[in-house]
């Protein structure tokens, strides 16, 4: 997840920059394809689909997720077509990016993946308008060729400060009885301050109301040195748990947290096998499943269109694993069974854990 301080600057810019070159009327890329998207609820079993990633694939969990739900979705059928585009850590850039595609005329369907995509594919809806956009990691209602997933990370930051509090008030050798957590996070953005440091805090709250929490800020994704750097001065203030949301970032926490005998949660995938013995806990969107699903409604032609919908651990799409050898190996049955349970509460509607997206 990204910050969209840059996105605004750059809209106009690269809106005029493509009407300039000619490629809202003529197209930028050649595919000899001039299908157009299915505009009722028919299926649409030879769509084109193009996958904007506003990163890179490579290292990036919820991207390797978003396109492999794509591509198990069009495997499914023989007509359809995906092409991955990668749009780089150059956020001025991506506006341009989907741009360039959604007037190209190759795509009927674009999938893309961020809280800060909805403004620039709201802009480029705006602009083409016989192009589709399947939004997940996002919010953006009230559009007519526009379907928007969002998950719950309020439910996801409950359960890893739930955990992180358990661990924290454990006897497990890296505890310590200062009762102070970490979160290390590459950048501010709304969802980060206004859902998932406050879901964090109210998770570890839910073991003890004494828990407090370290909030640091690297200012990029991908700087594992200076998150090193960071993660030992949080770990010499007392925190002995500290959830890393930081891109490239994450490997620096670890190596803190590993020399210093203390742990790190994982966001958004499972974590174990990255820091064995280090990473304690993963809370999990399953972004693979949820796009798959979503992909086939849109190939089927049974998207809702114009509807944004928030799903949590009820709907399948937050979970936390507890499942993987390594975390059963690691950490005491006691613990294994609260956070199973609080997981249980979500899923039956008992614990009710709303998410007010940003913004609305």
């Amino acid at each position: 997840m990204k910050s969209v301080k840059t996105v605004q600057a750059a809209l106009a810019g690269a809106l005029v920059l493509l009407i300039l070159t000619g490629l809202l009327s003529c197209g930028g890329e050649s595919s000899g394809d001039s299908r157009k998207p299915d505009t009722g609820d028919s299926p649409s079993e030879g769509m084109s689909i193009g996958v904007f990633v506003p990163g890179v694939v490579d290292g990036s969990p919820t991207y390797e997720m978003l396109v492999a739900g794509v591509r198990k979705a069009v495997a499914e059928f023989p007509q359809a077509s995906v092409r991955v585009v990668e749009g780089g850590f150059n956020q001025a850039g991506w506006l341009e990016g989907v741009m360039s595609m959604a007037a190209s005329g190759r795509y009927d369907l674009i999938v893309t993946s961020n809280p800060s995509m909805p403004e620039i594919v709201l802009e480029v809806a705006r602009a083409v308008p016989d192009v589709r956009f399947l939004l997940m990691d996002a919010y953006l209602p009230d559009h007519e060729r526009i379907h928007s997933i969002l998950f719950n990370q309020r439910e996801q930051a409950y359960l890893s400060g739930y955990f992180a509090g358990l661990v924290t008030t454990s006897d497990l050798p890296g505890a310590n009885p200062r009762l102070r957590l970490g979160l290390l996070a590459g950048q501010e953005f709304p969802i980060m301050n206004e859902v998932i440091l406050p879901g964090y805090r109210e998770g570890a709250h839910g073991v003890s109301p004494e828990i407090t929490v370290d909030f640091r800020v690297l200012g990029n994704w991908f700087d594992a040195g200076r998150a090193q750097e960071i993660a030992a001065d949080m770990i010499r203030g007392g925190s002995d748990t500290i959830l890393t949301i930081a891109g490239g970032g994450n490997q620096g926490v670890l190596s803190a947290a590993r020399e210093r005998g203390t742990y790190v949660l994982w966001y958004d995938d499972s974590g174990y096998d990255e820091g064995p013995g280090v990473v304690a806990g993963s809370s999990l969107v399953h972004q693979d499943t949820m796009t798959y699903q979503a992909t086939r409604a849109a190939l089927r032609g049974e998207t809702p269109w114009g509807s944004a919908l928030i799903l949590g651990v009820a709907d399948g799409a937050v979970g936390f694993d507890t499942e993987h050898p390594a975390f059963r190996e690691m950490i005491p049955p006691e613990l294994i069974q609260a956070v199973e349970a609080k997981l249980e509460r979500l899923r039956q509607g008992d614990l009710r854990l709303e998410m007010t997206p940003p913004g609305t």
